[in-house]
């Protein structure tokens, strides 16, 4: 049987009957039992599988990585960034558990059509922001009086940091993210109808001793048409393309005529460092065959032909007498 997802307020309730003693966990176990209806709250619909937002997870870990690297580069301090959790709950419900007072960054991802919310921690906007402007990363939380230049700056830094989606989104869409509002007050957004399913990324984010929240509001409506494309199957999904046979023809051309270095080697030996360094014209270095052994011939410095040496129009040259089989276990 499909299990009930509770909200933040109900499990809260349930916990503190249970700290209270006005429910026991056997009263709870029986209600269970008894209950044979279901309520299913249509403002609660779910309309992403457990796979997809597995694999919007894995997709943010990526960018949460990425973005971890950039800060740290603009910054020039401590960053840390990584994702806390991803839900998918009614837009109305993210926009009330958003402070009234924040930081909201509006995106389009052309060609997706539709917006995606940024909302970021005061105290994480303002230690960036002081950071950017020379300071040490203190955070003051004055979101009420930012003025013209804070708005432009923050609107900047999130702005550049957002082109990071481009990359982390790159196995599934080829997206171009684009900044389009800057806003305080979540009241005043309205992206989408208040029933509508978003997935919301939380990334827990430390820069420097500040640490907060990043949260990523990604509605329905814009992940609809590559929702395929977030399935399990589409990623185990084997996407290697049939060769044309004039590809192969032309790829087996260019490697004939690509050159390889062959080496007939007369033999080898072994000197210690004090004998190397004594060496002088006319010293005899010993080799380990004998003049009637017959040669091994290295293709790319891997032994591949037995061979005797000779002449060839005057020339010095080597007669192939046999083919090594597991040169590469011979090449020591």
């Amino acid at each position: 049987m499909a299990s009930e997802i509770l909200s933040q307020s109900e499990i809260d309730a349930l916990l503190s009957a249970l700290n209270t003693g006005e429910m026991s966990a056997d009263d709870f176990k029986k209600e269970e039992e008894e209950k044979k209806v279901k309520v299913y709250d249509f403002k609660r619909a779910l309309r992403f599988s457990k796979d997809q937002i597995r694999s919007l997870t894995r997709i943010h870990e990526n960018f949460s990585r990425i973005l971890t690297t950039y800060f740290s580069a603009q910054l020039r301090t401590y960053v840390q960034i990584s994702v806390a959790s991803a839900d998918q709950i009614p837009y109305e419900e993210f926009i009330r558990s958003v402070p009234k007072m924040t930081i909201l960054n509006v995106y389009e991802l052309p060609p997706l059509d539709g917006r995606i919310l940024m909302e970021i921690n005061p105290n994480i906007a303002y230690s960036m922001m002081d950071r950017v402007m020379g300071g040490k990363g203190v955070s003051v939380n004055k979101v009420e009086t930012l003025t013209e230049i804070e708005t432009r700056i923050m609107s900047q830094l999130f702005e550049k940091a957002f082109e990071n989606l481009r990359e982390a989104w790159s196995t599934v869409v080829d997206v171009d993210p684009v900044f389009a509002e800057f806003e305080v007050n979540p009241q005043f957004l309205q992206m989408v109808s208040p029933n509508e399913t978003v997935v919301v990324i939380s990334l827990n984010t430390t820069i420097g001793e500040t640490s907060g929240m990043i949260n990523i509001c990604i509605p329905h409506v814009l992940l609809e048409p590559i929702l395929p494309k977030l399935s399990g199957s589409y990623w185990m999904e084997s996407k290697r393309k049939e060769s044309k046979p004039e590809e192969t023809a032309h790829l087996e051309r260019r490697i004939k005529r690509a050159q390889v270095p062959v080496i007939a080697e007369l033999g080898r030996s072994d000197i210690s460092i004090e004998e190397f360094l004594m060496l002088d014209i006319g010293d005899v270095i010993e080799m380990n065959t004998r003049i009637d052994d017959p040669l091994t011939v290295r293709v790319g410095d891997i032994p591949k032909f037995i061979a005797q040496p000779g002449k060839s129009n005057k020339k010095l040259a080597v007669q192939i007498l046999d083919s090594l089989k597991g040169g590469d276990d011979d090449d020591e």
